[in-house]
């Protein structure tokens, strides 16, 4: 593994809310490993290390699902589930995972692919006739692949303040229209990663356009019940609440010290980019089965994890590094080796998941969206993966 650069946790910087600016409204984990300084602790340092997360102040609570290679869980919580009250943390309980929906999405298409209905290097074009346009891009140059693997250049859409957004129902069509009015981030299509959510609402509707059907149903049909993820689901029109029990999720009060209670929006401003609701060892559960081959072959996992290098820190932070495959994150781990994974940032939640070649998987979840404190996150949450080993 070649080395790089660790970043103390918790660094403040304005590079630093500008990389969190970057990941965006449902965004995805980043990666950093250094092997000169690669540890392997022990199990009991996941506690440790909620604790210190709460304790500095990245969010009022975290919670933590790992699950390893012979499929035994355990979960931990930290912190509180509601300030004024002091309530404890739900164990294992639901969150909003925003972007983690991503590979959701990823895999209902790469099963069409699979199916013969679909194919990869296909213009958009071909699916969605007349839909994408705009200046600099064209779906007639734009393939399936490029929208799963962020490559597309197709701008992103406008994302107003929580206040607005989480009291509004948006349908795809909304979001589109509000990236299409943009120009495009990049010179032709297959080049460099450039994460926008607006990829992941053209290919949630070359889902519908395919099967006729409503992505939530294909995903609930095709994903969700053939593998048991009985705590994940899609909510419907409208509906702005958690299933109990649930993290509630918060933002910083700007006026005050305290916390400022964001659980109940409507997410689908997000839709098939990230408007879905988990439980961390569900999502766990998720990313077994798709590794095991449970959901596509694995031939197609392969190609879903052929992946480019990003990196989202640009030149604040050259060396912070993933690698983006078709809907899903490769980690370099500080004990070797890569997990695959995703994540999702939402007002009120961040969360990271991800799974070794051994089995290892793990999802944490902080109850409020991180700016600085995401290089703290990323500490536990590479020490939980390397936990294992």
């Amino acid at each position: 593994m070649t080395p790089r650069k660790r970043f103390r946790a918790g660094r403040r910087s304005a590079a630093a809310l500008a990389l969190v600016a970057l990941v965006g409204f449902a965004g995805i984990g980043i990666q950093y490993a250094d092997a000169a300084q690669a540890h392997r602790p022990k199990k009991d340092t996941i506690q440790s290390s909620l604790d210190a997360l709460v304790k500095a102040g990245v969010a009022p609570g975290a919670l933590v699902s790992v699950r390893d290679s012979k499929g035994r869980v355990t979960n931990y919580t930290a912190g509180v589930n509601d300030p004024r009250t002091k309530a404890k943390v739900p164990t294992d309980g639901y969150v909003r995972m925003a972007s983690n929906t991503k590979m959701y999405t990823s895999v209902a298409v790469l099963q069409l692919v699979e199916e013969g209905k679909v194919r990869l290097d296909e213009p958009i074009e071909t699916y969605l006739p007349r839909l994408v346009r705009g200046k600099g891009f064209d779906g007639h140059t734009i393939t399936v692949r490029h929208l799963l693997s962020m490559t597309s250049g197709l701008p992103e859409y406008d994302l107003p303040d929580v206040s607005v957004w989480g009291e509004r129902y948006y349908e795809p069509r909304d979001m589109l229209d509000s990236a299409f009015a943009h120009e495009a981030h990049a010179p032709a299509p297959g080049g460099q990663v450039q994460y926008r959510n607006a990829n992941y609402i053209v290919a949630g509707l070359l889902v519908q356009k395919v099967t006729g059907r409503p992505i939530s149903e294909v995903i609930t049909n095709k994903i969700l019940k053939p593998v048991g993820l009985h705590e994940t689901y899609w909510p419907g029109v409208g509906d702005k609440t958690i299933r109990q029990p649930h993290a509630k999720g918060y933002l910083p009060d700007p006026e005050t010290t305290g916390w400022v209670d964001t659980t109940q929006v409507d997410p689908s401003i997000a839709w098939a980019a990230g408007q879905m609701i988990s439980t961390p060892s569900d999502l766990n559960k998720f990313l077994v089965a798709l590794q095991n081959g449970k959901l596509i072959s694995p031939a197609t996992l392969a190609e879903m994890r052929d992946s480019k290098v990003f990196l989202p820190g640009g030149e604040a932070f050259p060396d912070l590094v993933w690698h983006y495959g078709l809907g899903v994150t490769g980690y370099d781990l500080s004990c070797g080796g890569r997990a695959w994974g995703h994540g999702g940032d939402i007002d009120g939640y961040s969360s990271r998941t991800a799974i070794t070649a051994e089995g290892r998987a793990v999802t944490i979840v902080v109850t409020a969206a991180v700016n600085d404190g995401v290089f703290q996150v990323l500490d536990a949450f590479d020490a939980a993966l390397c936990a294992g080993r």
